[in-house]
């Protein structure tokens, strides 16, 4: 366990969120974060609601997204807490396994720092992201979505009737505010460190180099969801790759097993030791499991291979049928890291290649922005 820095790490914040008297229901107003929507889903939100979050998540014009949220907020469309506040979360979804979970976290400000000893990222990123997102910080001076953060303290459980509650995508999101300073200094004191990125190391980094370049206070601290990394509903996905160029011819290096079908390759991924890297190769002809190489994991096995017009996805079945359809030459199956790998990478110092994990369910945006003015 790390040393807390002198600073105050976590604290609570005056939560800007939408008045469902006069925005509509909340079901109609909450987006998926930046990364996941698509443009077909971007219209699809747009048309739900004219306060929908998509305007300020994924706007077409940075400008365009302050000037929607200074509007919001003179029409009362969205409301300001006059108390200082932490937020009890939970998630209660079905993943791709069809499993059903409830994911519980805590909601706080969370004080920037470069990665180290405080916070850790376990992926590598893109530049273009990370500037667009640059751009949204510098115009509308709000947190717009929360990092997922996991830590090594315990979650509270809830009580009571959450304060509000919104569905999206299949995933049910609740809220408990928590405003007593007794009572916050409590939850806080449980939070246990290193904190490690789950999903946001974009937003993070963008918002650290926001915060260097403003040089204030007001801008030292990121909105967060912090999930213990025991809790139950924690759980990783794999991400799988597509490709419509060539596919590679595999060398000696890689031992190849011909399968029945692409319906055994979730069962033949099971079957690997997790001691070496392995993946399951589609393609129109067949089907095979392949091992080898030097990587730690799957997804960088994949990665070092030399492919071009990648593409990925979290359903195996989408990837089977990308192939079947003549949409991708070929698809790699791989298997998620476990929750210890994520771990035992970051405390190393070592990038997982982008796309290796995938924290299922992404957090639902616009249940809480937070300004930069605390």
């Amino acid at each position: 366990m790390v040393s807390w820095p002198a600073v105050p790490l976590l604290k609570p914040f005056r939560a800007l969120r939408y008045d469902e008297g006069t925005a509509g229901p909340l079901d109609d107003l909450v987006a998926p974060p930046y990364d996941v929507i698509t443009p077909e889903g971007r219209e699809t939100l747009l048309a739900r609601s004219r306060w929908n979050a998509v305007r300020v998540v994924r706007p077409d014009d940075p400008e365009e997204a302050a000037r929607e949220l200074a509007d919001w907020r003179q029409r009362g469309v969205l409301v300001r807490e006059e108390r200082p506040a932490v937020w009890l979360l939970e998630e209660e979804f079905t993943g791709p396994d069809d499993v059903r979970r409830i994911r519980r976290g805590l909601v706080a400000r969370v004080r920037l720092s470069p990665y180290g000893d405080v916070v850790l990222p376990h992926e590598g990123t893109f530049s273009a992201p990370k500037e667009a997102r640059l751009r949204l910080l510098r115009a509308t001076r709000v947190k717009p979505s929360p990092i997922f953060l996991l830590q090594h303290g315990t979650a509270p459980v809830p009580t009571g009737e959450p304060g509000f509650t919104a569905e999206l995508d299949g995933v049910t999101s609740r809220l408990w505010r928590v405003d007593d300073p007794v009572e916050i200094e409590r939850i806080l004191a449980g939070v246990q460190g290193p904190l490690l990125v789950a999903d946001g190391h974009h937003r993070y980094e963008s918002a650290l180099r926001f915060h260097e370049e403003d040089g204030t206070d007001a801008t030292a601290h990121v909105l967060a969801v912090l999930v213990s990394i025991a809790d139950e509903g924690l759980e990783i996905f794999p991400t799988h790759r597509l490709t419509s160029g060539a596919v590679p011819e595999l060398d000696g290096r890689f031992r190849q097993t011909p399968l029945g079908g692409p319906g055994e390759a979730v069962g033949a991924l099971a079957a690997v030791s997790r001691d070496h890297p392995a993946f399951v190769l589609l393609r129109s002809d067949g089907a095979a499991l392949v091992e080898g190489g030097e990587q730690d994991l799957d997804t960088a096995l994949v990665d070092s291979l030399p492919l071009s017009g990648v593409e990925y996805t979290a359903s195996a079945a989408e990837a089977e049928q990308a192939v079947a359809s003549g949409r991708a030459t070929a698809a790699f199956i791989v298997r998620p890291p476990t929750v210890q790998q994520v771990e035992e990478f970051a405390r190393a110092g070592v990038r997982m290649p982008p796309k290796s994990t995938y924290f299922f369910p992404k957090l639902t945006s616009g249940l809480l922005f937070s300004p930069f003015d605390e």
